[in-house]
């Protein structure tokens, strides 16, 4: 029994030292795991290792690639935006409403003649509860859409400088701003607005003033034409329409001009009225200027019927005169924008005077080469954009038949080099351009072009010796036009170091010799091809859309 009790006692002296030594041994451990912690957060050297937000934040947008998410702040408005020129991407998943085509580029490689354009809208979709037409861009991860361009195409939604494509090419987004957590199952899914403009090049340049609008290529465009050849019988000659015709190949109307590293605007007749409100456009020239202002009228229409257009000629005096076939030119306004077009029939550009004006049938004609004609000098004041033509009917057959005879300095021209045809359309365009230039700090408002000469495309012959233009395969000869130079040297020429500037249509038209009138005519009647003028809807058209692009 006592040695029970004393066993008893030492147990419990045992347990109760044992506690006293954990409670002293947690105190200490206690103590240093304080001090290690203190020491872990404060220590400049152990902070690099704790990740900070916006570090993290910048490891998961690398991390994200192609469905990366850019963020940007517009009065507070938050845009989501995807890169879209992966390198490792296969196709480019964009998706454009009609008439809204992406710019495109070639690449090194040979293509079949079946691929030598691109078709960038066969499969468009246009967004049927969206009246406003706004361009859906879709992530790559999506599969309602497979991209119509082709492989050779990517990469070219960037900019021209390389670099990715900024927030500038795409609208904020606004009021349909999505939020970061909207839908975890759909990794950077937006839908940005973008305007019919916008996406006409999404790799425009920011400035345009040294564009060169006529280096650049065809590509297809299923959203074109932008009237049809059937209809603008108010505006447009049947002559020209070659729908109205025995053509049955109208692939020539499905092509658009794009320009190499520039922004050509998508035209729109709203667009186009409002840009030149309050003004008047004249186009002054042959029938090549005559074609390219019934196409600009037929665009500003949309080829519809318009009662509310008023002709104005009179005010200019373009009324048809007794016995004549038609009036000097056309003039109409638009009354909802008060915006004039006119078109005055002055093939060469010189003042014409009857010699004997008593005598008007059988009189010959003074052609000063170096005065420009008295409709421009009478209506210069009333213009706003000036757009001059002229070169076909520079050839001895063309000034016989009109009994012109050339003047310089108000009497006949005894100089032998002015007398050669190209001597006197040489000064002819340098006095135009000259006299142009000085009346344009008279007129602030005013823009003047020279167009450049509309190519003809006769083989084997000319337009009176069996010459022919056969060929209906859109751009068999090349679809790219790569240098920077002029076709029309002479006209170049004469612009250069004045403040008249360029229309440069003349290498981009050389490559559709499938767009002339060609065999084709309403009645079906055999003669000679006219290999001069173009079927409309057709390539004056796009004269227009480089001309818009430069207002």
């Amino acid at each position: 029994m006592e040695l029970r009790r004393v066993v008893s006692l030492r147990m419990k002296g045992g347990i109760q030292g044992l506690k006293v030594s954990q409670v002293s041994f947690i105190l200490v451990g206690l103590v240093c795991v304080t001090v290690l912690t203190l020491a872990w957060t404060k220590t400049t050297l152990l902070s690099p290792f704790i990740p900070t937000q916006g570090r993290a934040l910048q490891l998961d947008l690398d991390e994200a690639g192609p469905k990366e998410l850019l963020e940007g702040d517009n009065n507070s408005t938050q845009t989501q935006k995807k890169q879209v020129n992966s390198p490792g991407s296969s196709e480019t998943p964009l998706a454009v409403d009609r008439g809204n085509i992406e710019n495109v580029t070639t690449t090194h490689k040979e293509e079949t003649p079946s691929s030598v354009i691109e078709r960038t809208g066969s499969d468009e979709f246009s967004e049927g509860k969206n009246r406003s037409k706004q361009t859906e861009i879709v992530p790559e991860s999506s599969s309602t859409v497979e991209s119509p361009i082709k492989r050779e195409q990517r990469g070219n939604l960037s900019d021209t400088t390389g670099n990715k494509e900024t927030p500038s090419t795409v609208q904020r987004l606004g009021s349909q701003e999505l939020s970061r957590g909207q839908n975890k199952s759909e990794k950077a899914e937006f839908v940005p607005e973008v305007t019919k403009e916008q996406t006409r090049n999404l790799s425009a340049t920011t400035g345009n003033k040294d564009c060169n609008y006529a280096k650049g290529k065809w590509v297809i465009d299923e959203s074109l034409p932008l009237y049809s050849g059937f209809g603008c019988k108010q505006w447009l000659s049947s002559m020209w329409a070659c729908r109205l015709t025995q053509r049955n190949d109208f692939e020539y109307e499905k092509l658009r001009w794009q320009p190499k590293d520039c922004k050509m605007d998508a035209f729109t007749g709203a667009n186009f009225l409002q840009r030149m409100k309050d003004k008047t456009l004249a186009f002054i020239g042959d029938s090549l200027g005559r074609q390219q202002f019934q196409s600009l009228m037929c665009m500003v229409t949309g080829g519809e019927e318009r009662h509310d257009v008023l002709d104005v000629g009179y005010e200019y005096g373009l009324v048809k005169a007794r016995g004549a076939v038609r009036p000097d030119g056309w003039a109409y306004r638009f009354p909802i924008t008060n915006t004039t077009i006119l078109y005055y029939w002055s093939a060469s550009l010189c003042d014409l005077e009857p010699i004997d004006p008593s005598n008007p049938k059988t009189t010959d004609f003074a052609m000063h080469l170096d005065r420009p004609p008295a409709f421009l000098r009478t209506f210069l004041p009333r213009f706003n954009v000036l757009v001059l033509n002229t070169g076909h009917h520079w050839n001895r057959g063309k000034l016989q038949a009109n009994r012109w005879v050339m003047y310089v300095n108000g009497a006949p021209n005894t100089n032998r080099k002015i007398a050669d045809i190209f001597g006197a359309r040489n000064l002819t365009v340098h006095s135009i351009a000259k006299w142009v230039n000085e009346q344009l700090p008279l007129y602030p408002g005013l823009k003047a072009f020279i167009r450049t000469m509309s190519p003809r495309h006769f083989f084997n012959g000319d337009w009176n010796t069996g010459g022919t233009c056969d060929n209906t395969t859109p751009l068999s000869g090349g679809k790219e036009v790569v240098k920077d130079d002029s076709s029309d040297p002479l006209t170049a020429g004469a612009v250069s170091g004045t403040s008249v500037e360029l229309l440069d249509i003349t290498a981009l038209s050389q490559l559709r010799d499938e767009g002339h009138i060609s065999r084709y005519s309403i009645k079906a009647t055999p003669g000679m091809q006219d290999c001069l003028h173009w079927c409309l809807p057709g390539i004056p058209d796009t004269w227009n859309e480089v001309l818009f692009a430069r207002l």
